[in-house]
């Protein structure tokens, strides 16, 4: 017995398990950066909260004995309707870092995306999970050379697409890693690059605030406009999916580029404190995609009934970033399987008590705000 007098912890049951856990295990900068949104974190807050104002209307008397998971993103079947987000530095949680992350997803059948900024390389992946779909995030870097070379080599090991961040012409101010003046562990490198700026850029470069939001200013192109698009789908074949829309003005400019897909994200409440919630945000990219290319969304989902709510919105599929981190810290590989597992099987139930079967079973009609049930 614990000395509340409650039952001594065990096994995590929930998302919310395996965060206590990592908490208490990880350093305070590493769980600071991971953890920290933009400003008063009221966006990082609503990520969550949004989910929580959604009310779920199940169906019943249908048979759902047998269900099935899958769906088919960007033309390939996988096993669930979620995937791991590009999140930077995994091997502050765990040695083994996105090699992990990438094996757990592998097993559960979830995509896997690396991070530009990553702290084991696209070869070290490609070659621990080479069964997993993996797709590649990208940062556009003032020397294109930078870029260009990354885009290469995810071709020739057999990333599936690209995933290009476009809400990041430089990073947010953030107030946690600015007090802890947040740097890149000694040990640590990013391990996509070669040249000292670029793989260990991100410790001594400046004497105040977060060394990454300087690594970001130095190197990031902010120029960036839609041209760039144009650029990197002249050097690539591989499929282009869009990270960072919120409006319906910017999907009109994805679809003139005929990109393959869109990811409904604000960075994880990382940019501007004040964006809107991406599950706020998802109904009207929806709308304005009108199935002219696919929809993904990220951002505050922790629970198997924040996947079904997103679908029911019309996600496509749905990523999930800190959770992972969670599960790093807590057991490596076998704490970020534990987290998928844990989604995979909150998703399942949900499926067979809302009445579906399987994910062409989800009508938009099945998730209404909390406000459908006011009694007026």
């Amino acid at each position: 017995m614990s000395r509340e007098g409650q039952p001594a912890f065990s096994a995590p049951v929930n998302v919310e398990d395996v965060e206590r856990i990592a908490a208490a295990r990880l350093p305070r900068a590493a769980l600071d950066y991971y953890r920290s949104g933009a400003g008063e974190e009221y966006t990082l807050r609503n990520n969550r909260e949004a989910f929580r104002r959604l009310r779920i209307r199940p169906r019943v008397l249908r048979d759902v004995s047998i269900r099935d998971l899958s769906t088919v993103a960007l033309g390939k079947r996988v096993a669930v309707p979620f995937g791991i987000a590009p999140t930077a530095m995994h091997c502050m949680a765990h040695p083994d870092g996105e090699v992990a992350s990438a094996r757990a997803a592998e097993k559960i059948g979830a995509v896997f995306i690396l991070s530009t900024l990553s702290t084991r390389s696209l070869e070290e992946v490609a070659e621990a999970a080479p069964k997993a779909t993996k797709w590649f995030q990208l940062y556009i870097y003032k020397n294109r050379n930078i870029t260009e070379d990354l885009v290469r080599r995810a071709e020739r090991l057999g990333y599936k697409a690209l995933v290009l961040t476009v809400d990041a012409p430089l990073f947010g101010i953030r107030w946690a890693d600015a007090r802890n003046k947040f740097h890149l562990p000694p040990h640590l490198k990013l391990a996509n690059f070669t040249g000292p700026a670029e793989a260990d850029g991100v410790r001594e470069r400046t004497t105040k605030g977060s060394q990454l939001q300087a690594y970001v200013t130095d190197l990031f192109d902010q120029t960036l406009t839609w041209d760039a698009l144009t650029w990197l789908k002249s050097i690539t074949k591989l499929p282009i999916i869009l990270k960072g829309i919120l409006t319906k003005e910017d999907v009109e400019e994805a679809i003139n580029h005929n990109v393959a897909g869109v990811m409904v994200s604000n960075h994880g409440a990382r940019q501007v404190d004040g964006f809107p919630a991406t599950i706020e945000a998802l109904p009207e990219i929806v709308k304005a995609v009108c199935g002219r290319c696919e929809v993904f969304m990220d951002g505050g989902v922790t629970q198997g009934t924040d996947v079904f709510k997103a679908l029911a919105l019309g996600a496509k599929m749905v990523f999930i970033g800190r959770p992972v981190l969670w599960g790093l810290a807590y057991d490596g590989e076998e704490g970020a399987k534990t987290v998928l597992e844990i989604i995979r099987h909150e998703f399942d139930f949900t499926l067979a008590l809302t009445g579906c079967s399987s994910i062409a079973g989800i009508e938009k009609e099945m998730v209404v705000p909390a406000s459908f049930y006011s009694l007026l």
